[in-house]
């Protein structure tokens, strides 16, 4: 290779990283949505029960990345699935310093109300919402501001709690567990603790109708047991960076075992959402914002 060959391919590479990197900051995390769609039977499921679910993760909130007007297109564009319930994951509140304004949950929530599904809106709360409000780190303790704004404007929040939905006379159930790693370390507290109560959760369960739990961390699927039909979570992002079904760093214990998409492990399903907004830094590549539409029968 010649001199003028090498400095060639010295000035493509650093054009392709250019262009790489505009399209992971203003492209992708930006202007891209897609609907991934799952259609299949989870186990222990009601014959001739056919339920179509929507689920929204990690909205993050925030000008200029999560706008209050994208917020309202997601919403139409779910509306327009025609879901007959609608699942949100956590992760309201943006968890990112590079913005130009944090907005109040009141003013998403009242977007979020434009929701509409015939079973109703369900919510459990992420790990961001519990660490971006000051005032519950510390006191230690809830309501969040996240989950009040959402009871204000009747979006269910489901806290290690179950109820039980019909669709045509056959009952199935909708369980919420709390955020995981709700508390951060401080000085009073040593370890991270979490809000979350999965056995006190699945004892709410008063028959053998089909479950559908949802948990914003993962980390929870190796204990949730075979009662369970499907496990819902969010907060990895798919990585939020993704090359080849790899993600180099997963917020997750487990790595790219829950780092995105659908997971069966000894008949036990799971499906981790790659979310809507971006946690931390404002990127996403190979792994696009996206709503999960769930068509189970």
């Amino acid at each position: 290779m010649t001199r003028r060959q090498f400095l060639r391919l010295i000035g493509l590479g650093a054009v392709a990283s250019a262009v790489a990197g505009a399209y992971a900051v203003a492209i992708e995390p930006l202007h891209r949505l897609r609907i991934t769609r799952y259609a299949f039977t989870p186990p222990r499921w009601t014959p001739g029960l056919t339920l179509r679910v929507a689920v929204l993760a990690d909205l993050h909130a925030c000008d200029p990345w999560m706008s209050l007007d994208r917020i309202r297109r997601i919403v139409d564009q779910t509306n327009a699935l025609e879901p007959d319930i609608i699942l949100l994951l956590g992760d309201y509140l943006s968890g990112m310093s590079l913005v130009t304004r944090h907005i109040p949950p009141s003013d998403w929530a009242a977007v979020l109300a434009g929701l509409d599904a015939p079973l109703g809106r369900y919510a459990v709360l992420g790990n961001h919402d519990w660490w971006d409000d000051e005032t519950v780190q510390e006191r230690g303790s809830g309501p969040t501001l996240a989950g009040e704004a959402l009871r204000a404007v009747g979006i269910d929040h489901l806290e290690n709690h179950a109820v039980q939905l019909e669709k045509e006379g056959r009952p199935f159930w909708v369980a919420g567990l709390g955020d995981q790693l709700a508390f951060t370390t401080t000085s009073r507290r040593r370890k991270w603790r979490g809000m979350d109560d999965l056995p006190g959760t699945l004892a709410q369960l008063t028959d053998d109708a089909p479950v559908l739990l949802m948990a914003h961390e993962p980390d929870i699927f190796p204990q949730v047991p075979e009662r369970i039909s499907l496990t819902l979570s969010g907060h990895t992002h798919g990585g939020q960076v993704r090359l080849f079904g790899y993600s180099p760093v997963v917020p997750s214990h487990y790595g790219n075992r829950y780092a995105y998409g659908h997971v069966i492990e000894e008949e036990r399903h799971l499906i981790i959402s790659g979310g809507l907004g971006c946690s931390i830094a404002p990127i996403r590549f190979g792994s696009p914002p996206e709503i999960v539409l769930l068509d189970l029968a």
